[in-house]
C-alpha cells in the first residue's frame, strides 16, 4: 500500500545518571570517590533508504523512543553509551516539526541525519571532589534527549514523471519501460497512488520513472485524485506528458494537452516550467499514414516543432519506445548530447 504522509513522536535517550561510590581496598579502608559517569542517551537518527518508496511501516506507530544511557558505576566505570536509533525512510522525504511547522530536514538519497539528539550522561562523584570535600556524595542525573512530534510527507524522486489525462496510457507505458507492474484497465484512475520503475537502457545508464495518478480538470483545486499526488512531479526532472491519439470522449489531444497544463500552471509555476517531452501514444490504433497527419496537427495546434517536442509511440505495442527512452536520457543530460555525452564520459 503506498502511504505517503504520517506523523510520528520521537524520543531520544536520557543520559544515564552519575554515581556515587567510594575505593574500597585492603588496606584502603576510606578510599576517595571513585563513581563514574553515566553513558549518553542514544540519538534519534533518519536514514534515507535506498529501496523506500512509501511510509507504510509508520501506520499505526504513534511514537518511537531510544534507549537511555546506562548509569555509571564504582571503580570509575564510565556507563555504556545506548546505540543510536536509526529510522529509514524514502529519499524525498519531508520532516516537520509537528507542532511548529518547521522544515527540520530534506531526505536526500543516502543522507543521514541526526534528528533528536539523546541526553549526556550525568556525572559521578569524583568530578566533585576538592580538597575541602574529600568525600562527595554528589552525582548529578543525566540529561533527558530531545523529544519531536515529526510530521513526514514524501514526494517521491524520479528522473521523469508521467503526467496526463486518466486512460492516456500511463500505466502501460511505465510497464513497457520498466519492470514496474503497474494496474492495467480500461476505465479512468486505474492508478490510485503514484508507481515507480527503472528503465536500463544499458548496463550503465538508467532512468527512474514516476506515473501519476491521472489529472482530470480542477485536480489543482482538489479535483480527482490530483491534489493528493501533483507534488509527487514536483521532484521529478522531465515530465512526459502523454495524449491519447484517439479520446474516447469526442475531445482532441490538443484539447487535453492544455486541460493538463492548466492544472499543472494551477498547482506550480516551477512544475510547470520543468522540461516536457509531448508523447502521442496508441498510435496502434490509427493506419500509418494517419500517424503523421495526427503529429503534424498536434504541433500546429500547440505550435510545437514536430521534430522536437512531439513523439509518436504505442505503449501497448513498443512502438518508438526506444527513441522514447534516447530522447529523455538526451534531455535528462543535455550536455553533448546525452548519448554521445555518455559514451565520451565511459571511456574517460
Amino acid at each position: 500500500m503506498f502511504v505517503d504522509r504520517a506523523i510520528i513522536t520521537v524520543r531520544a535517550g536520557k543520559g544515564g545518571d552519575g554515581c556515587v561510590a567510594f575505593r574500597r581496598e585492603k588496606g584502603e579502608p576510606k578510599g576517595g570517590p571513585n563513581g563514574g559517569d553515566g553513558g549518553k542517551g542514544a540519538d534519534v537518527v533518519l536514514v534515507a533508504e535506498d529501496g523506500m518508496h512509501t511510509l507504510y511501516d509508520f501506520r499505526g506507530v504513534p511514537a518511537l523512543e531510544a534507549k537511555d544511557g546506562d548509569p555509571g558505576g564504582g571503580k570509575q566505570c564510565h556507563g555504556a553509551d545506548a546505540p543510536d536509533l536509526i529510522v529509514k525512510l524514502p529519499p524525498g522525504t519531508l520532516v516537520y516539526n509537528d507542532q511548529t511547522g518547521e522544515l527540520m530536514t530534506d531526505l536526500k538519497p543516502a543522507d543521514r541525519v541526526v534528528i533528536a539528539k539523546g541526553g549526556k550522561g550525568g556525572w559521578g562523584n569524583e568530578h566533585f571532589k576538592s580538597s575541602t570535600n574529600q568525600t562527595p556524595r554528589r552525582a548529578t542525573p543525566g540529561a533527558p534527549g530531545e523529544s519531536f512530534r515529526l510530521r513526514f510527507e514524501l514526494k517521491l524522486i524520479a528522473d521523469v514523471g508521467f503526467v496526463g489525462l486518466p486512460n492516456a496510457g500511463k500505466s502501460t507505458l511505465l510497464a513497457a519501460l520498466t519492470r514496474a507492474t503497474p494496474k492495467i484497465a480500461d476505465y479512468p484512475f486505474t492508478t490510485l497512488s503514484p508507481q515507480l520503475g527503472i528503465s536500463e537502457l544499458d548496463a550503465m545508464r538508467r532512468i527512474v520513472m514516476a506515473d501519476i495518478p491521472g489529472l482530470i480538470e480542477g485536480a489543482a483545486q482538489g479535483a480527482g485524485l490530483g491534489l493528493d499526488f501533483l507534488r509527487h512531479i514536483e521532484r521529478t526532472r522531465v515530465l512526459v506528458h502523454l495524449l491519447d491519439a484517439q479520446p474516447p470522449d469526442g475531445t482532441t489531444p490538443a484539447q487535453n494537452y492544455r486541460t493538463v497544463r492548466h492544472e499543472l500552471t494551477q498547482y506550480s509555476e516551477a512544475l510547470a516550467s520543468k522540461p516536457e517531452l509531448i508523447v502521442l501514444n496508441k498510435i496502434d490504433l490509427l493506419m500509418p499514414e494517419e500517424v503523421e497527419v495526427a503529429v503534424k496537427s498536434l504541433a500546429r495546434e500547440l505550435d510545437v516543432d514536430p521534430r522536437v517536442g512531439v513523439l509518436a509511440i504505442s505503449g501497448a505495442a513498443n512502438t518508438n519506445l526506444r527513441p522514447l527512452l534516447d530522447k529523455l536520457w538526451a534531455m535528462l543530460h543535455p550536455a553533448g548530447g546525452g548519448v554521445e555525452h555518455w559514451k565520451q564520459t565511459a571511456r574517460a
